[in-house]
């Protein structure tokens, strides 16, 4: 795999940004380039010198973010932004002080810019040390070899202050010690629903293995296809650079630019959905891999890659409410979008079964939802299907029920409804209770037909008692704010141990945290997977070379045979 693809170019800035580079160059990014402050932990912020706490010049405000002119070095907050723009004619552009990333304030957006992009990562790079012998320790170690130096108390204490204004007390451990892959993605201009689905792809365990086994090689893709553009060669991209030990965040530049080829629809610096990418991306590498692989057309088995790990089987059921007699289909899916259970269930409902009513009628749970997508809905009048049997029209009543598990199941939560009333779409922010473990027996097609029928079914389709119905969630996004204006963030669990994935910035946080959050969609991997997923990681150097992940892909190359 390689780190370089000359075909791709950079997506292209917004005309503000042109209008700046045109008129200044450079020479606001290099003059900001002194103000940056890069820390080992992958973070760079605006350091505001002899002014203490930062604060907008219009209201005073030190709270929220916060931006830096590139013009006039004049601090506006997010609500003042626009008003000095609109104030100073071609003040157009800013920094924000606490992400160092770059802002347009007529655009009210973050926007991409390599040139910028390259002045931090040269600050970053100049800031992390690069002697073997001391990258690697923690900050505990650097002072203990200070005393053992014969350094001061005083210089040691006023260095263990400094540290814990970095990071928290949960964070500081050094970043070595965080699992190889644990890498943040640069926000190119509202682009946090790509980094929180990239995140989770990237440590979807049958999916990593594939491309850093060399599942994909771009090059004898290229040479087969003749293709400039391709989405799993761009993504093959990004295993390299993450796995690759490098712990500064990574900039998705080029994947975005290919995702925008496939997506014309959707190639914008605005916001996007997270669900609606991740289906994107799924259905580009799908098309593909589609074209270059032998499939059974008769049977509608794919075997690309994105198929093979994350594709299931639905089946519907629609019975005449008259005669008794049903009629059966079956659609394969990459993810279940459930709505959100409104009914009542007890907060205390944590372990993985049937919830029982309570009181309490603030709380949905993830199997409140999986009961509600399974149980049989009866079809309004308005969808009246045609009996086979009485050869009329018949209401009927409509079960749906899951016929193949995938090896990693995606769960997607409907938080966007539309009111009919108003006419506006809205977003529903209740709570929603989730396993960590979860078993998918409940659900699963022969469950839920011999529920249905009692003891005069006693075999559904074939033999159902082989397949891994326990999985293990790994990832987790959420989604905060509103519809307009939200953000997406995604908590990654690996090695057991919980990781916040916020963009550039990756944190360690409790698992408190994560069930505090608002899921928006949530990805589960067999636990057979999960397990030996988490063994191999726990046991692999922190070192780029790809060849110890081949005993991971041997596990999930005999499920794919």
């Amino acid at each position: 795999m390689s780190l370089r693809n000359p075909s791709y170019t950079n997506p292209k800035p917004c005309k503000h940004l042109e209008d700046y580079k045109l008129r200044h160059g450079l020479s606001g990014y290099k003059s900001i380039q002194r103000h940056l402050k890069a820390t080992p932990h992958g973070r760079t912020s605006v350091e505001m010198l002899n002014t203490g706490v930062p604060r907008c010049n219009s209201c005073n405000g030190f709270q929220g973010r916060l931006y830096l002119c590139l013009i006039c070095n004049s601090v506006s907050c997010l609500d003042h932004t626009l008003l000095h723009t609109q104030s100073e004619d071609g003040h157009d552009l800013a920094v924000d002080i606490e992400r160092a990333e770059l802002y347009c304030c007529v655009c009210c957006d973050q926007v991409y810019d390599p040139d910028f992009d390259k002045v931090v990562m040269s600050k970053h790079n100049m800031g992390v040390p690069r002697d073997d012998k001391h990258g690697d320790e923690s900050i505990g170690e650097r002072l203990v070899k200070r005393r053992r130096l014969g350094l001061g108390v005083a210089e040691e204490l006023v260095d263990l202050k400094k540290s814990k204004q970095l990071v928290s007390m949960r964070d500081r451990r050094d970043k070595s010690c965080y699992p190889l892959g644990l890498r943040g993605l640069n926000n190119l201009g509202s682009t946090c629903f790509m980094n929180s689905v990239l995140q989770a792809l990237l440590h979807a365990p049958p999916f990593r293995n594939y491309f850093l086994s060399e599942g994909h090689n771009h090059e004898a893709c290229r040479r087969r296809s003749g293709d400039r553009l391709c989405l799993s060669c761009d993504i093959d991209v990004v295993f390299s650079a993450v796995f690759s030990g490098d712990r500064a965040p990574y900039s998705p530049a080029h994947f975005l630019y290919s995702w925008w080829q496939h997506s014309a629809n959707l190639a914008s610096y605005e916001q996007q959905d997270a669900h609606e990418f991740f289906i994107s991306v799924l259905d580009g590498i799908h098309e593909k891999e589609d074209k270059s692989r032998n499939r059974n057309r008769d049977s509608g088995d794919c075997q690309c890659i994105a198929h093979r790990v994350f594709s299931g089987l639905l089946r519907s059921d629609v019975t005449c409410m008259t005669c008794g007699s049903t009629s059966t289909t079956y659609d394969p899916c990459v993810d279940i979008s459930v709505d959100l259970d409104t009914s009542n269930f007890s907060p205390t409902d944590t372990v993985n079964k049937r919830s029982k009513p309570n009181e309490n009628s603030s709380i949905s749970t993830l199997l409140g939802c999986l009961d509600l997508f399974t149980r049989q809905e009866k079809l309004g009048s308005e969808q009246k299907l045609f009996c086979e049997t009485c050869q009329e029209m018949r209401d009927s009543v409509k079960q749906m029920s899951i016929r193949r598990l995938p090896l990693v199941l995606c769960l997607h939560i409907k938080r966007f409804e539309h009111s009919a009333v108003r006419k506006t779409w809205r977003k529903i922010d209740r709570y929603l209770q989730f396993p960590f473990s979860l078993d998918m027996t409940p659900y699963l097609s022969s469950s839920i037909v011999r529920n249905r029928f009692g003891n005069r079914i006693f075999s559904v389709e074939g033999d159902e008692s082989d397949i891994n119905t326990d999985f293990e969630i790994f990832a987790v996004v959420t989604h905060s704010g509103t519809l307009e204006s939200g953000h997406y963030v995604t908590y990654l669990r690996l090695r057991n141990r919980w990781y916040k994935c916020d963009d550039a910035w990756i944190t360690e946080v409790d698992e408190e945290i994560v069930r505090a959050s608002q899921c928006y969609m949530m990805f589960y991997v067999q636990k057979m997977l999960y397990q030996k997923a988490d063994e191999d990681l726990s046991s692999l150097p922190l070192s780029p070379r790809r060849d110890a992940y081949l005993p991971i892909a041997s596990c999930c190359e005999r499920l794919f045979k």
